[in-house]
């Protein structure tokens, strides 16, 4: 039997890999600013126009910190954070690098308003980046979340709960991250590609470290939709007046 020289799958077809790769990127991505996380991602970095699932162990695990990388690559376009579990610390923020004139956050009462307002977002297309949490999704919303992702090049991160690790999704690309002792070790549950065993240790300075948010949410909070503020809200000690003279 003569020898046949094996074709490469790439010459077949750019979207075409093999089950021990990474599959080729063929649409937009953001550098993450991180060559470990680079190096084990499909296209090198953050896909644009698709779902991203991003699995939180707790709430507020530094999860806008592993993104500012990115947002800050978006040339002043919007960020939208619909229904963050916390209040948006802005300083914080504009100390990381991005403009606090380019934040809007949305606040939702409701489940079904939450996911009205990320479809609208996403296929309206004006917006840079998308940061949804909701930690309960049915899986048909997902479908239809990532459906409209499609349909533009919005940078689309949504936040749950590590919970969700078994249960199924359309995104392509699903990441659970946690704190470490020098940053967070992030682990990829799900990608084009070969899978990893091995979580992803990415370093964060304590140095100049600022938490993304002030304070939890309260409850009933009116469903509306603004710019973050420009300074955080501050509480005023005030003394007591001292009692009237006879």
């Amino acid at each position: 039997m003569s020898s046949v020289s094996p074709i490469k799958p790439e010459h077949i077809h750019p979207a075409l890999w093999r089950a021990s790769q990474l599959a080729r990127g063929n649409g937009g991505y953001l550098d993450t600013g991180y060559s470990e996380l680079k190096a084990e991602l499909p296209g090198g970095g953050w896909p644009l126009g698709q779902l991203t699932e991003i699995l939180l162990a707790q709430t507020g695990t530094a999860e806008l910190r592993l993104l500012k990388p990115a947002l800050c690559q978006l040339d002043n376009r919007p960020v939208i954070l619909l229904a963050p579990p916390f209040i948006p610390q802005a300083l914080a923020l504009a100390d990381a690098g991005l403009q606090t004139t380019q934040l809007i956050w949305i606040r939702c009462n409701k489940y079904v308003d939450a996911l009205w307002a990320a479809e609208q977002v996403l296929r309206n297309g004006s917006c840079g980046a998308l940061l949804f949490w909701q930690s309960q999704i049915r899986s048909e919303a997902l479908r239809r979340l990532h459906l409209a992702a499609q349909s533009s090049d919005t940078l689309f991160f949504l936040m749950r709960t590590l919970r969700a690790a078994q249960a199924p999704s359309p995104a392509p690309l699903r990441l659970s991250l946690r704190p470490s002792q020098n940053g967070l070790e992030l682990e990829i549950i799900k990608r084009r590609g070969s899978q990893r065993d091995r979580p992803i240790s990415i370093y964060l300075p304590l140095h100049h470290y600022l938490s993304s948010y002030a304070g939890r949410a309260k409850e009933n909070i009116p469903a509306i939709s603004n710019h973050a503020p420009t300074h955080p809200s501050s509480i005023l000690d005030r003394h007591p007046l001292a009692a009237a003279s006879t």
